[in-house]
């Protein structure tokens, strides 16, 4: 059986002074801290680094594209991973806490 199942797609985000250009920092940052990731490990992985980077690449110019012309169809990244990374740390800074 195939089923298919349409969503409304995201209304616009609200536009504000400033968002243009943390827009563009936010989608070229994420892609960066992965490039970096990668390169770390550059010399175990063979061609899959500088391929792995190469679309790494190709991935933040289409996110730079969108965060300066298409604007209000942006979405933070940071906003979306910050969460999940404060939790994260929260959970270790409550493990922390606990005796040993």
């Amino acid at each position: 059986m195939f089923v298919v199942l349409y969503r409304n797609p995201k209304p616009d985000a609200e536009q504000w002074p400033g968002r243009r250009s943390l827009a563009a920092i936010d989608a070229v940052l994420w892609p960066a801290l992965w490039i970096m990731a990668v390169a770390a490990f550059r010399d175990r992985t063979g061609i899959l680094a500088p391929m792995a980077i190469a679309l790494l690449v190709l991935f933040a110019a289409a996110r730079l594209t969108r965060a300066l012309w298409r604007n209000e169809r942006y979405w933070f990244s940071t906003w979306r991973w910050g969460k999940f990374a404060v939790v994260l740390a929260a959970i270790g800074f409550a493990l922390q806490l606990l005796p040993r």
